[in-house]
């Protein structure tokens, strides 16, 4: 759980740092836009965008835990068929 909180946090330090440092570009490509959007719209796109991420986080786990459970899981012996008509067992 730590590993997962650190690693989170130095993503999100260099996303800032990326960020912080295109600043400039972002306030030189402001006044012309060819498809009418604009910063809030990206960052509309990026929010959706780790909606969708974090909801792939727990699946991909889940599906981990399936694929662990399935290879741990041995195999029960088959039963030896029975002749209800001719045998002897009960």
């Amino acid at each position: 759980m730590i590993r997962i909180m650190k690693t989170i946090s130095i993503m999100g330090l260099a996303i800032a740092g990326f960020c912080g440092s295109s600043a400039p570009l972002w306030a030189a490509g402001a006044t012309v836009s060819e498809d009418n959007s604009n910063v809030f719209v990206w960052i509309f796109l990026a929010f959706c965008a780790l909606i969708v991420v974090a909801q792939l986080i727990p699946a991909v786990m889940m599906l981990l835990g399936f694929s662990r459970g399935i290879k741990k899981r041995e195999t029960p012996p088959a039963p030896k068929p029975v002749d209800r008509l001719t045998s002897t067992e009960v």
